[in-house]
């Protein structure tokens, strides 16, 4: 087999030594456009398991990168006069240029042709009687580039400008200084490579590199800029550059490279060429090897060659996929940093350290349980206003809203269960959630609860309406309270436009119109939910009076049951949240137009809620705070919104997303809501609560620590066990959360078989 290889960075070498470990009589060259010695990088960073990768693949050249590697396992975050280490992360780094010399010489040895100063075009017509085409030429990839089309490539440039930068400095940790200037925060990401040698990379908003003159800098005067910058950190080292390559200051934005189909006959294209993730998570070198090893791999199975190309891409995707996911976490993270610059050292550094999703909560305490666990004790003691008796986590640390204290940040999510008669809760909700109540969660919310009959979404809906429901649910309310610490919110709604429905199990679809006895049904404008569905009436003044006063009454009501929280629902595409997106909003009056009209009656209907609602009783607002729609909701839109309920009373912003426009497309994923508690939590300034694929004890106490939410709500996994706080206690070894007395005897051999199980 006759391959060319594009490029002679890692991609490119790593490959064709792979290649010739497998196949040897195969003729491999590889083309670089640079010199042997060129580079225009510092350091490369390797996780453990990358190196426990390249030992298996060929352990000749894994040991001699081995050998030059500069080792640590401390993470250093430097914010706010704190120093905040963690450690147990396991990395290293290597001088790139080291790195590529030892690869050079390997591949040698196997018999690689090596051609340097070789500049290949996009025009591969050279390359006829090859057999393959290796395209590793790098993110600018000029074989990628040419024909963007057949490749299906998606660039996106990312917002943040970054400089890469040396340093004889060497740092003994993977560093992150945070420096706050006149113009805003910028940051570094230092490690050490070789002794004597660190990567020293500067980051910062475009507002913040303009403000401080680096638009109007060369390399050197940067460079200088930098030392003055982080002259506490350098001890008296200079920065240096070495893109003279690139004109000006060398500063760059990093471009998101994605490809919907990584080959094109027999050129296939590989590493940056084909995809790349960002720096912040270091895993670009990485995803270059791991490439390279299984081309290689699949080149000797069985199969066409285009069979084994595609095979290359499938195996390799669904890696990449991952790793692009926790680096576009992590970007972002940055790119909003100004979001967490309110947090206290603790809580910042652990949420820089949980950015990409790929370090969670447990993760940590098996990488340095120690430290994991001074976060713990810090998260209660901001809780409770002193020292814990012992490490707490997070989901179990007790929260006041008001006068009413939860004892833990476990929530069970509002769920329709469609089981209701005229509206009157029964038997099987005095058990469901009773039932969750007694299985340990701080906080249980009723199903979506309408206020009156024409505001239900099926004849199975909840009500509070009737003379009847107020003893019905005071039934559950003295149950909960009577037999746990749980406290019980009644989440309240109207239908509007997505009303008169059958039971989802009965229609055999959801959303289908009832076969007989439809009412009728009202919203801001005339927009249907769906073709299928009945047309509803545009609002008049009168109707919307009519509601509001309806809303007021089912609170009014709420305090007679006994409930300790009411939730206004403007979420999920009902009435109120028809108001709140312009996707269905499309009234040409007072509340329609720009989302301060929008958001006027349904601020209306919750100031007349919370003028009868206890002053020492709180309440919250359920959100969607995207349309998943690019006409949709904007993020500017979801904090406003957010914040003017918190100004008129609300405590709490339960944060969801979506199901408000039928065409919508969700990205979905673990805890893909929580990205926007986070938002409306820390760029508004309220508390949050995350909902959203959110189903391990790990999940909640990540979220919690970091400052992304100040409650989890849990839907399905309280489902299929209502006592999933009391499990997660137990798994945990947390003793503080006691079940019932009546089950004690259960819970303890619950403790005592995982304890087994884990040891």
């Amino acid at each position: 087999m006759k391959i060319a290889c594009l490029g002679g960075g890692p991609a490119g070498l790593y490959f064709a030594i792979s290649m010739k470990l497998r196949d040897p009589g195969c003729a491999v060259t590889v083309y670089e456009r640079n010199r042997p010695d060129d580079t225009f990088g510092w350091g490369v960073v390797f996780s453990d398991q990358t190196l426990e990768n390249l030992l298996a693949n060929d352990p000749v050249s894994a040991q001699s990168i081995a050998d030059a590697l500069a080792h640590w396992d401390d993470i250093d975050v430097f914010y706010r006069g704190a120093k905040v280490t963690s450690s147990g992360h396991g990395f290293s780094g290597i001088g790139r240029k080291r790195l590529l010399n030892l690869l050079q010489d390997r591949a040698r040895a196997l018999g690689v042709e090596l051609k340097f100063e070789t500049d290949v075009g996009p025009d591969l017509s050279q390359f006829a009687d090859c057999d393959l085409v290796v395209a590793a030429d790098g993110l600018n990839s000029k074989v990628r580039n040419a024909h963007p089309e057949v490749f299906g490539a998606d660039v996106e440039v990312r917002s943040n400008k970054f400089v890469w930068l040396g340093t004889h400095k060497a740092f003994d940790a993977f560093t992150f200084i945070f420096e706050e200037t006149e113009h805003g925060w910028i940051w570094a990401h230092a490690y050490r490579f070789e002794d004597g040698a660190s990567t020293f990379i500067m980051e910062c908003s475009e507002a913040t590199w303009r403000g401080l003159g680096f638009d109007r800098m060369d390399q050197d005067e940067t460079c200088r800029a930098g030392e003055r910058i982080f002259a506490r950190w350098l001890d008296g080292h200079a920065l240096m550059s070495n893109a003279r390559h690139l004109r000006g200051s060398a500063w760059l934005n990093f471009p998101r490279v994605l490809c919907r189909t990584w080959r094109d006959g027999k050129v296939v294209l590989m590493g940056d060429a084909a995809h790349t993730a960002h720096f912040s998570i270091g895993s670009g070198t990485k995803l270059a090897l791991e490439d390279a090893i299984k081309l290689a791999e699949v080149l000797q199975g069985p199969g066409t060659l285009d069979q084994k190309l595609d095979a290359y891409q499938a195996e390799r995707e669904v890696e990449v996929f991952k790793l692009q996911s926790a680096a576009r976490n992590s970007t972002e993270w940055f790119e909003h940093l100004e979001r967490y610059t309110a947090l206290q050292p603790e809580q910042f550094a652990y949420a820089l350290l949980t950015r990409s999703q790929r370090v969670s909560h447990e993760n940590l305490r098996v990488r340095d349980r120690g430290y994991l666990e001074g976060v713990e004790r810090w998260f209660a003691e901001q809780a409770t206003g002193r020292p814990p008796a012992r490490p707490t986590p997070p989901m179990f640390a007790p929260l006041k809203l008001r006068e009413m204290e939860v004892k833990n940040r476990v929530v069970v999510s509002p769920m329709c269960m469609y089981s209701a008669v005229d509206g009157a809760p029964n038997d099987f909700h005095l058990v469901h959630l009773g039932a969750r109540a007694m299985g340990g969660a701080g906080l249980v919310f009723t199903e979506m609860t309408d206020v009156s009959a024409d505001g239900r979404i099926t004849p199975g809906c909840t009500g509070m309406y009737a003379p009847e429901h107020v003893p019905a649910w005071k039934r559950i309310v003295d149950f909960v309270h009577a037999n746990s610490d749980a406290k019980i919110v009644l989440q309240l709604s109207h239908a509007g436009r997505k009303g008169s429905v059958q039971v989802p199990w009965e229609g055999g679809a959801d959303d289908l119109p009832l076969a007989e006895g439809n009412w009728e049904l009202i919203a801001p404008s005339p927009i249907p939910w769906a073709p299928h569905n009945q047309v509803p009436r545009e609002m008049t003044r009168a109707d919307m009076d009519r509601v509001k006063a309806d809303f007021v009454r089912a609170t009014e009501m709420a305090e007679q049951a006994g409930f300790d929280m009411v939730e206004l629902h403007c979420a999920h595409g009902y009435l109120l949240s028809s108001f709140l997106t312009p996707l269905s909003n499309r009234r040409t009056d007072e509340y329609g137009g720009p989302v301060e009209n929008r958001l006027r009656f349904p601020l209306e209907v919750f100031e007349a809620m919370r003028a009868v609602w206890p002053a020492d009783k709180p309440m919250s607002v359920r959100v969607s705070a995207t349309d998943w729609v690019d006409e949709g909701l904007s993020n500017e839109d979801s904090v406003a919104i957010a914040k003017a309920f918190a100004e008129a009373g609300a405590d709490l912003i339960d944060v969801s997303c979506g199901q408000t426009w039928p065409e919508a497309k969700p990205v979905y994923g673990r805890m893909f809501q929580t990205p926007f508690a986070d938002r409306i939590r820390n760029e508004g300034g309220v508390r949050t609560m995350a909902v959203g694929n959110i189903f391990e004890a790990d999940h909640v106490n990540s979220i919690l620590a970091a400052g992304r939410a100040d409650l989890c709500a849990l839907a399905r996994p309280h489902l299929a066990d209502p006592a999933w706080s009391l499990r997660a206690a137990a798994e945990l070894g947390f003793d503080g959360l006691k079940p019932p007395v009546q089950y004690a005897a259960g819970h303890a051999q619950l403790k005592r078989n995982l304890t087994r199980g884990a040891s």
